[in-house]
């Protein structure tokens, strides 16, 4: 069978910037990774990892293109089909690339079909919006609750060492 994808870039921008890419159940995640950054034009050389989504596109667990874990436990994408983590009941994965600057994208299954006869896959099918220059920025902040009672005024201006009990030149 084959997996049709959406890849969507998430970006500030007004301009949806997707990619509509096709690849056979059992290729596994790196060939899938390999095709979104051949697709969007990055050479493919930096880390990244695929995440398993929940509906509400909440990051689960990740697996990784290469093992940086201190034990040797985490999962690789070329040992993970894609069938095994993508299928009609759970279709949705983050991809994200390069930690640095956080190329982050919204994976879906948007249907399985029959493999056509004479078709190479993985296979590019539709082509929306241009690839911005740099990553779009994140803003990494905590939800904020109505409630501000949690929050505490020390009045410490963080530029004014004189009054801090440290030897700001100590190294």
């Amino acid at each position: 069978m084959i997996y049709r994808f959406r890849v969507i870039l998430d970006n500030d921008t007004d301009e949806a910037v997707f990619r509509d890419l096709e690849i056979r159940e059992e290729d596994t995640l790196e060939d899938l990774h390999n095709v979104i950054t051949q697709s969007f034009g990055f050479d493919g050389t930096e880390m990244a990892s695929f995440y398993i989504s929940d509906a509400q596109w909440n990051q689960g667990e990740e697996i990784s293109l290469f093992d940086l874990s201190d034990d040797g436990s985490a999962r690789l994408m070329n040992e993970t089909r894609i069938n095994d983590v993508a299928h009609e009941a759970s279709p949705k994965l983050i991809y994200v690339y390069d930690f640095l600057s956080m190329w982050t994208f919204y994976v879906e299954l948007a249907e399985i079909v029959e493999e056509a006869e004479g078709f190479d896959y993985p296979n590019l099918m539709f082509v929306q919006g241009q690839v911005p220059d740099a990553a779009p920025e994140k803003s990494f902040e905590a939800e904020s609750d109505d409630d501000d009672s949690d929050e505490i005024e020390d009045g410490l201006d963080v530029d004014d060492y004189e009054h801090l009990d440290f030897d700001e030149n100590w190294n």
